[in-house]
């Protein structure tokens, strides 16, 4: 060995030569806290009250919305890829359905009740969450009842959310998502699953950050939820708001959530970590949103990234930040590429 060569051995600290940890394939995934699991993807579903429906959505590729007719049939190869948990979105399509309390929500007849009872029959091991909110159904487009003055009203709004979950959970859900972010809904919901004698097996999911923002279009286009007027910036956080964010973790947390959801993801991940920390008994979810699914298929398509890799980089900065769980629009994707990887 030359002197010079030596010299620089003898100063080299050992504890910074990091690259044999990580010079195979293998050790590079050993280096990972979470592996990206199949058993952490949710697959969102847009179920409308059109019984044969398939419907593409232009705003969010390779995703259609589907009536109760045609959803088994597609998520058959799904499942028999290893999809286990599906969250539910009803889209009434048929005139006059709508009204201001959202009555639609639980008709035994609408969407997401019938979407319930034709995918518990064909996939008894099937997952099903069902989101919680009343925007798809009401005639104003807002996430609760109003007030004559377009604001919130926050005990009507909470006590038709509660009605809403725990019929979804009588139809045979496995677990509720409210959405709709109304202060004090957690509570009246899971006081509506225990009169009901159903808390003991539903899990309650809370969108407990949910942020308003500019990343739900092509979720609107999907579900048909855009607000007629105004906005929902009183009743969701602003994106600046983390301090908001930690009290509203608290707040569902302590009424009784059993599981947080983070939405939007990517542009959130230090709330994510904070919920990793505050609700740290409790699985985080991440909900990687229709835009930042959008604007990853955009970059793809213009040759910006390659979409395999920027999904696999995206969902893994999600692990880091603490969620266990995804909802994600890839699902599919990931179903093969999972397959492929392992």
């Amino acid at each position: 060995m030359h002197t010079a060569e030596f010299l620089d051995i003898d100063n080299t600290s050992i504890s910074s030569v990091l690259a044999g940890g990580y010079n195979h394939p293998l050790l590079r995934e050993w280096q990972s806290e979470r592996q990206l699991t199949k058993n952490m993807l949710i697959f969102p579903l847009f179920i409308s009250d059109n019984p044969n429906d398939e419907t593409p959505i232009d705003s969010l590729p390779n995703i259609k919305r589907f009536g109760a007719n045609k959803i088994v049939q597609y998520l058959r190869p799904l499942i028999e890829k290893g999809l286990r948990s599906v969250i539910l979105f009803g889209v009434p399509l048929k005139e006059n359905v709508k009204d201001p309390v959202g009555t639609a929500a639980d008709d035994p007849d609408g969407p997401v009740i019938q979407g319930i009872k034709v995918l518990r029959q064909a996939f008894p091991d099937l997952y099903i969450i069902c989101d919680v909110c009343l925007c798809e159904y009401t005639s104003h487009g807002h996430c609760g009842v109003l007030y004559d003055d377009g604001t919130i009203n926050r005990e009507r709004s909470v006590s038709r959310l509660a009605a809403v979950a725990v019929n979804y959970a009588k139809a045979g859900a496995n677990c509720i998502a409210p959405s709709d972010m109304i202060d004090g809904r957690i509570k009246d919901i899971k006081l509506g699953l225990i009169r009901a004698n159903l808390a003991h097996k539903i899990f309650v999911l809370s969108y407990a950050a949910k942020f308003s923002g500019n990343l739900y279009g092509p979720f609107r286009d999907a579900a048909c939820s855009a607000p007629s007027e105004g906005n929902r910036k009183n009743y969701q956080l602003p994106p600046a708001g983390r301090g908001l964010a930690r009290r509203a973790l608290l707040r569902d947390m302590n009424e009784g959530a059993d599981g947080i959801i983070v939405k939007p993801s990517t542009f959130y991940l230090d709330i994510m970590r904070d919920a990793s920390e505050i609700c740290h008994d409790l699985p985080i979810c991440a909900y990687h949103v229709s835009g930042e699914y959008a604007m990853l298929h955009a970059a793809a398509e213009k040759g910006v990234v390659d979409l395999k890799t920027i999904a696999f980089e995206s969902h893994q900065g999600f692990l880091r930040a603490g969620a266990r769980l995804i909802i994600t629009y890839l699902a599919p994707e990931f179903l093969d590429w999972l397959s492929n990887t392992n």
